[in-house]
């Protein structure tokens, strides 16, 4: 597998239950010969490394992990279903590997047969044993049975802590679990010394539940499509794995019946149950020309429906949203970037702080060496990091997947973040605030001109456009029959219009303010007349020469006033910003309430957002080409589920439902996970400033230490888990 160029592999880590574990694997992989990047995602369980021309081989990777204690399978190779869907099709296989999903929690292999459950198990005995000796057998031989116990049960432990120090990672809890245990063997305490190995053991098991259970959220997004599909061959059907179906084929779907795929309607009309992935309780109706999402489930009881397949496995709804969460713990929250960087500096300096515990009162003040020695140990139990290091990707991981199963796709913490600082909300127009279904209200031709020939031009300017005017132009034209001319150079004209060559001439539809001025009295009229009424105006013109006026009309989202209320209601402030007329942008903003400010280019609204940005966050809402840049400036950039590719590509966030009520229920999520992480650090550091306090004065045993730190550990994480009860509806009243 060695290539002229660097290569980017995926694997497969297990065994990783907080923050220092995905530490540990990334610096002993990091250290590697050839490895010039390595990057694991704790939740997503994934590390990815980006090797050089000739470096490590795939296996010798796989190898260095294991020998330190977890286990790890390189997953480079594209999904099954994948390879089975692109054969032969290279323009639709995926630019980038994706992890295979992970296996469903239920069928997870049991507690007791993991490597950390036998060691558990038998720690308890041995410890169990020594405590019956102790009991019925003489002192040095009980005695002797909690030492046993000790080495035995703590062997395990010095392995891995041996292991990862030949891999350069010298600072772990296991190195500090094997210097405290032989410490307190040292030191005569050999039955305490055998609990904390016990209790540590018990909460790296107590751990492994806890980040399983974080986890649980986003595994539960591969078990939303079903194995198979029904293909429709002819006049009857067959079962076919749902990973082999390719874009173009047909399949039927029965009541209750899972949708393994993205489609379109042709036939028939049911409801459908789409709360897995947009978090709609009731059922929406869908019929023929409809899009479908994968996942979604078919309600009624009588009718079948046919669907063509529009996208493979490996690029469905769900595949989507899987890629975005499991890719999105990549993009770290700032306060996790900073966390992680404290912890690698607080476990030298905790160790440093142990020893001079440990030697300057007994020189310099005459204290006992075993007592000091004592609280030297207590001290290094209790300093390991692993739950602050946690504390911040554990409620990430929680707040993504519950925003996922809402329909609320987060690209990362960091967006997470920036969310929840806002001041502002800036709103697209036309198909964000609007419903973006623009219908023709009135055709004006200029002298010599029909309607007709005015519709036929613009609808051939418009034939390469996907603007929602441009959809009802072509749209109106298709319903009066009339022919599609054939156009040379189209191109989109970003917050202007488009243009196209025909017959030798330049044909242009543009907003009115791009007219020229050039319009005749009675058309200027008119278009005082459409502006006056709330509509949007579209200029034919022909070399320069304008050909006519076609009006278009559009209607306010019936969410968009509830929405916008809910966000005055958290302190923010909702603008529109949008390229239209002032006359149509002032009849939307009038019936929602909103502030507006019209006529704006795409660069206009670049100035815009900075000016807002500069007053506080500002989180951009669009759907269109014309709002990437806008998307991209902002603070926070948020596309509308049905936008344009280039909008959800540039866009921070996403809402697959299409409904309003999402931005402020988005901005809830993020407002509660950002306090979920202050009381996680909160507690991990509390509990630390505690504990150490009462290493040094004496007032902490081993055995509280350990404690102390696994339950920091454990509390943090199923803190974090409280996010998983967040619901859409409880976050924004409908």
């Amino acid at each position: 597998m060695r290539d002229e160029a660097a290569q980017t592999l995926n694997f497969k880590v297990t065994g990783m239950d907080c923050g220092s574990c995905a530490g540990k694997v990334q610096r002993a992989v990091e250290r590697l010969p050839g490895v010039q990047m390595a990057e694991v995602a704790l939740m997503a369980e994934r590390l990815q490394v980006r090797l050089a021309p000739g470096g490590i081989r795939p296996d010798e990777i796989e190898r260095a992990v294991r020998s330190i204690g977890f286990g790890a399978t390189v997953q480079d190779a594209a999904p099954l279903a994948d390879q089975a869907c692109c054969a032969g099709d290279h323009a639709h296989r995926p630019t980038h590997t994706t992890p295979a999903p992970s296996p469903n929690p239920a069928s997870a292999q049991p507690w007791h047969q993991t490597a950390k459950g036998r060691h558990l198990i038998a720690t308890g005995l041995l410890l169990g044993l020594a405590w019956a000796a102790k009991l019925a057998l003489p002192g040095d031989v009980a005695y002797g049975a909690f030492v046993l116990a000790c080495v035995l049960g703590a062997l395990p432990v010095a392995r891995r802590a041996l292991a990862l120090l030949r891999a350069g990672v010298p600072f772990t809890i296991e190195g500090l679990m094997t210097i405290a245990a032989a410490g307190a063997l040292v030191i005569g305490a050999a039955e305490e010394a055998a609990l904390v190995v016990f209790l540590f053991a018990l909460g790296e098991r107590l751990e492994s539940f806890a980040a399983a259970r974080a986890r649980s959220g986003i595994k539960a997004l591969s078990a939303l499509l079903p194995d198979t599909a029904l293909l429709v061959h002819g006049d009857h059907t067959h079962a076919v794995p749902a990973a082999t179906l390719r874009p173009g084929q047909t399949i039927r779907l029965r009541p209750g019946d899972r949708l393994p795929c993205d489609g379109r309607i042709i036939a028939g009309q049911a409801g459908l149950d789409e709360s897995a992935l947009t978090g709609e309780s009731l059922p929406v109706l869908r019929g023929p020309g409809e899009a479908v999402m994968a996942g979604s489930i078919c309600t009624d009881a009588v009718i079948d429906v046919t669907v063509t397949v529009t996208a493979t496995a490996g690029e469905n709804t769900i595949a989507r949203i899987a890629r975005m969460v499991d890719e999105a713990e990549a993009a770290r929250a700032p306060t996790q970037r900073f966390i992680e960087g404290f912890a690698r500096v607080y476990m030298p300096v905790i160790m440093a702080l142990a020893l001079l515990v440990a030697v300057v009162p007994p020189l310099a003040l005459g204290g006992a060496w075993g007592d000091w020695a004592y609280r030297a140990l207590t001290l290094l139990l209790v300093g390991c990091p692993c739950a602050l290091v946690i504390s911040v990707p554990a409620a990430v991981a929680s707040a993504l997947a519950t925003g996922a199963r809402a329909g609320l796709l987060f690209k990362g913490g960091a967006a997470l973040e920036a969310t929840a600082r806002l001041r502002h909300v800036a709103f697209d127009k036309t198909g964000t605030l609007t419903e973006g279904r623009f219908a023709i209200a009135a055709l004006h031709p200029a002298p010599g001109m029909t309607e007709a020939d005015l519709l036929t031009l613009a609808a051939a300017v418009e034939a390469g456009s996907t603007h929602p005017l441009a959809t009802a132009i072509l749209a109106e034209a298709a319903q009066r029959g009339l022919p599609l001319l054939s156009a040379t150079h189209a191109r989109v004209l970003p917050g202007i219009g488009a243009e196209a060559q025909l017959g030798g001439a330049l044909v242009q539809a543009v907003s009115l303010r791009h007219a020229g001025g050039s319009l005749p009295a009675d058309l200027q009229d008119r278009a005082v007349g459409a502006v006056a009424a709330g509509q949007s105006l579209v200029v034919v013109l022909r070399d320069g020469l304008p050909l006519g006026l076609i009006a278009l009309a559009d209607t306010p989202r019936p969410e968009a006033a509830a929405a916008l209320a809910a966000l005055r209601d958290m302190g923010l402030r909702p603008i529109m910003l949008t390229g239209d007329n002032p006359g149509a942008a002032q009849a939307v903003a009038g019936a929602l309430g909103i502030g507006v400010q019209a006529q704006l280019l795409p660069q206009d609204k670049l100035q815009a957002l900075s000016a807002l940005a500069a007053e506080g966050g500002v989180m951009m809402v669009g759907d269109g080409i014309n709002d990437a840049p806008a998307l991209k400036r902002a603070t926070i950039g948020v596309a509308m589920g049905s936008g344009t590719d280039v909008a959800l590509e540039a866009a921070d966030a996403a809402l697959l439902h299409n409904d309003l009520r999402g931005i402020p229920a988005m901005i809830d999520l993020a407002r509660r996970t950002r306090a979920n992480i202050l009381q996680n650090v909160t507690v991990a550091l509390g509990l630390k400033a505690v504990f150490l306090l009462l290493s040094v004065t004496g007032g902490a045993t081993l055995w509280m230490a350990v404690l102390a730190d696994t339950g920091a550990t454990v509390l943090v994480t199923l803190n974090a888990l409280r996010l998983q009860r967040w619901r859409l509806r409880r976050a924004v009243p409908v």
